[in-house]
């Protein structure tokens, strides 16, 4: 087996994904649009049925409370969320989408799907099983 640290090709692979992304049409439409901020849009839209706040995208996405902070500051200025308060508790602000933040998630849902199935071309489903494993205990050594 050749040796190849595999944080060096999971960084190279990040960069593959990042220029893909960035030569995507969503990418090109929207050009104010960070990966993150549709990462966010989409999963906000997936779990329309519930109340999320910060702390479930700190949570989701493995960052940290400024970070959030500071990124839904941005999404709001660019008015692709509202943050409002919930009867039940003053201190918490639900986040919610916007007719702009929903439209682009139409078109990024359709350029996710292309992106998926690019990245996972030619993987079974049990080497894509295998693989989603090994992701997550590589996610947890690091914490």
């Amino acid at each position: 087996m050749k040796e190849k640290p595999i944080g060096l090709q999971l960084r190279q692979l990040n960069n593959l994904i990042t220029r893909y992304m960035d030569r995507s049409p969503v990418k090109q439409q929207v050009n104010k649009i960070t990966g993150t901020n549709g990462w966010i849009i989409g999963y906000i839209a997936k779990h329309s049925e519930k109340d999320l706040f910060q702390k479930d995208l700190e949570h989701r996405f493995g960052i940290t409370r400024s970070t959030a902070s500071k990124v839904l500051t941005l999404m709001e200025r660019k008015g692709l969320i509202i943050r409002q308060s919930v009867p039940y508790d003053a201190r918490l602000k639900k986040i919610t989408l916007t007719q702009k933040a929903l439209e682009i998630n139409e078109m990024a849902k359709a350029d996710g799907e292309l992106f998926e199935k690019t990245l996972t071309e030619g993987f079974s489903d049990g080497e894509l099983d295998t693989l989603q494993d090994y992701l997550e205990r590589m996610k947890r050594n690091m914490q």
